[in-house]
């Protein structure tokens, strides 16, 4: 099944999911849609669905959703498959609309988790969601994961919950949730699913699917790669471990009274005083005489145990432990990160009272074969029928896009791609993407000619990956570029090069865009790709995001020095210039960072400001659930690094103000936020920095506002002339991309 084409020569004993026996019903052939209705399953001449799919997201039949995805590769096995999308969850009726699943439900919140769907980075309730049709806000219920799972259970009782989804993924233990503040059970035990698949899902649900179908039980299904479940004990034959032998986090050191003699204190341990036991002879055959019974002292080799890792499970602290001591909370989080490389990765277990969650390995990565049977399945490539001429905007953006790869070994500590998609990247075939291409071209409504995006979790890492495959499999590191670029990582971006020239030269497309974002430092090791991206395929402006200039936050976020933003600065505008065209980059910035010190703050307005630069693209930091940096907001330690008791701590921006005053800095160009940045500079001790001067951040005026945020969204609607280094938006006078998307007909005067 490996293609020679493989990015990654690691090793996968793994069934191809394409070797299985199918279904009997696969007589029935593919379906233009998948059935969301009684009536679409009798035109397909179906009389029952043997696994109904449910999610949060509107249906849409294309590779970058989710659900559409699992579905058709569940299809392709010879599965009949029906979705309920978007059910009203306030009772169990809408989730028997496809009757009873002859084998299981297929459970997800979509393809974003609910509460990041729902809520802002500062706990306010959003009024819109991308993956519903008219983009209405409120068509899913918080924690949609649990909420579906629950109303399965209600519907049909006795049939198995498999959950999977990004929700699911990064809840799969014992995690801190940011809008309760508190730390959560694993989802398996709230969701009470019968098996919880994390990560990318295709080759665990398709084993998990003939084994039912071949009446195996579900709770006997305990050995498929990237799954999690309940258990009472640890089955015979296993070896267990203590994760504190695997990362010890330290142990408290009680405080001695200072009013206790040592003879008190060695009695209170149980012990006695050495000074006080010098009177007693001491036994035969020692002391410093030796003695008749004196025998040599003789070293014996103590052979270490050869531990089978694939019978080998790590307990990481329970529930209750990780819920009452954040510094244990910080160890889990860090052997987890450390057990996330599905060739070396062991299993994992956490107690939750009685119970255990067992998680197995991650799954194995699939193989560029594989990835191109998932991306040729026969998708319809729009929304199902049943929502009309309602505008579904995720699909809107991503239309005309074709994903090319999965994974990414960024290790951004704020990011949960890794946790989810893992970090060994998975390519498809070039003959594949441009088949994709093709697609688009010929058959979906509404295309131009410009596809709008060649890319996926990551722009520039396509066919990148390790240069031997011993290594990848061993390796435990969280990060192939942070410090720096690992020497055995392979930077060729040839590849990119090649596909982005093919899919250019096709008939029938004027342009190629990329609207992933760029992982730069990467990118100015291949000059000629940055060339050709720069020349080629930027429509007026380029993603990038540096997220700080500042060492303290960014060794946090594992994210490279501003340093190699301006060498890829340099090479962008020389390449634009040489083009002949006027070019801008777009840097992403995140204020409230774990390790970000109102210091800091303060020195990337100056740099900001130096540069000439008004950013409007402004994010404050999101603690998402099992994410690195989230572990180190909860327990203000630096979970890089080894944690113990008195390990390195981690500056926490906490609190509405704060969190304001760091959004602040970064919008220091706003008159709202002059009186709030005064009185921050003048207690850090840096009036120095307010006054009229070009060097000065806030001046001694102020207009007269309302004081409140005002959204560049909805405040700029007046095109601004560009100004040499200035970060426009299409917020801020850039005029807007092309993204291949129709425009709308004049109206008549």
């Amino acid at each position: 099944m490996n293609a020679p084409v493989d990015v990654s020569f690691f090793a996968r004993a793994a069934k191809p999911i394409t070797s299985y026996r199918k279904y009997w019903a696969h007589r029935f052939g593919p379906a233009p849609f998948l059935p969301m209705s009684r009536k679409e399953m009798d035109a397909l001449g179906w009389d029952s669905c043997d696994i109904v799919l449910v999610t949060g997201d509107a249906y849409v039949d294309h590779p970058s959703f989710g659900m559409a995805v699992i579905g058709r590769v569940l299809e392709a096995q010879g599965f009949r498959v029906g979705i309920i999308s978007q059910p009203d969850w306030q009772s169990a009726e809408a989730f028997k609309a496809l009757g009873k699943p002859n084998l299981f439900w297929g459970v997800t919140a979509g393809n974003m988790d609910s509460m990041i769907n729902r809520y802002t980075a500062d706990r306010k309730l959003r009024s819109d969601d991308a993956y519903t049709p008219g983009d209405v806000g409120g068509r899913r219920p918080d924690r949609a994961a649990i909420v579906y799972s629950q109303r399965c259970r209600e519907a049909f009782k006795d049939v198995p919950i498999v959950l999977g989804g990004i929700e699911g993924s990064l809840r799969r233990i014992a995690h801190y949730d940011y809008w309760s503040e508190k730390v959560r059970h694993s989802i398996v035990l709230d969701a009470k699913c019968d098996l919880l698949l994390y990560g990318n899902a295709e080759r665990a649900i398709v084993e998990i699917a003939h084994r039912l179908a071949a009446k195996e039980r579900v709770d006997e299904i305990a050995d498929v790669r990237g799954t999690a479940f309940m258990r009472r004990s640890t089955p015979e034959g296993w070896m267990e471990i203590d994760s504190t032998s695997v990362d010890a986090p330290g142990r408290v050191e009680e405080h001695v009274s200072p009013y206790m003699t040592i003879a008190d204190q060695a009695k209170a341990k149980g012990e006695s005083c050495a000074k006080e036991d010098s009177s007693l002879p001491p036994p035969q055959g020692e002391g410093w005489g030796g003695g008749a019974g004196a025998k040599p002292l003789q070293f014996m080799p103590n052979p270490r145990v050869k531990l089978n890792r694939d019978r080998t499970v790590i307990r990481l602290p329970s529930y209750e432990a990780v819920k009452s001591d954040p510094v244990l909370y910080a160890h889990a989080s860090r052997v987890l990160h450390l057990e996330t490389n599905p060739g070396n990765a062991r299993a994992l277990v956490q107690a939750h009272a009685e119970r255990d969650v067992w998680l197995t390995p991650p799954p194995i990565p699939l193989t560029t074969a594989e990835m191109d049977e998932v991306f040729g399945l026969p998708y319809a490539r729009a929304p199902h029928p049943a929502y009309g001429d309602a505008k579904i905007p995720a699909w809107e953006m991503i239309r005309f896009s074709v994903n090319i790869m999965r994974g990414c070994f960024g290790g951004c500590t704020f990011c949960s791609i890794t946790e989810h998609e893992g970090r060994i990247i998975q390519s498809r075939s070039e003959d594949s993407i441009i088949r994709e291409v093709e697609e688009i071209r010929d058959k979906v409504e509404g295309f131009t000619g410009v596809i709008s995006d060649l890319g996926g979790p990551t722009a520039n890492m396509y066919r990148i990956g390790c240069k031997s495959p011993e290594i990848e499999a061993a390796c435990r590191k969280p990060s192939c570029v942070y410090p720096g670029i690992c020497q055995n990582l392979k930077t060729d971006h040839g590849p990119l090069v090649q596909i982005y020239r093919r899919a250019r030269a096709l008939k029938g497309i004027k342009k190629i865009l990329i609207g992933s974002g760029l992982r730069y430092d990467l990118a100015v090791q291949s000059p000629e790709y940055v060339k050709e991206l720069v020349q080629h395929h930027v429509g007026g402006y380029l993603k990038i995001a540096p997220e700080h200039t500042e060492q303290g936050p960014l060794s946090k976020m594992m994210k490279p020095g501003v340093g190699s933003y301006e060498r890829f600065k340099q090479m962008f505008d020389k390449f634009s210039k040489e083009a002949g065209k006027e070019q801008y980059l777009i840097p992403y910035f995140i204020a409230a960072h774990p390790g970000t010190s109102d210091e800091d703050m303060m020195n990337l307005a100056i740099w900001l400001k130096r540069n000439g630069f008004r950013a409007d693209q402004v994010q404050a930091f999101y603690p998402s659930p099992m994410a690195t940096a989230t572990a180190m907001y909860h327990s203000g330690k630096n979970t890089l690094r080894k944690v113990t008791r008195d390990s390195e701590g981690v500056d926490i921006v906490r609190g509405e103000r704060r969190r304001r005053l760091h959004k602040a800095f970064l919008r220091y160009h706003d008159p709202n936020n002059w009186p709030m940045l005064r009185e921050a500079l003048k207690a850090m001790g840096r009036a120095d920095l307010i006054g009229n001067g070009k060097h000065h951040l806030v001046p001694t005026y102020q207009p007269v506002t309302d004081g409140s945020y005002a959204s560049p969204r909805r405040k700029n609607s007046t095109p601004v002339a560009a100004k040499k280094g200035r970060m426009l938006t299409q917020h801020t006078g850039l005029p807007p991309r092309d993204t291949g998307a129709a425009k709308p007909p004049r109206k008549p005067r």
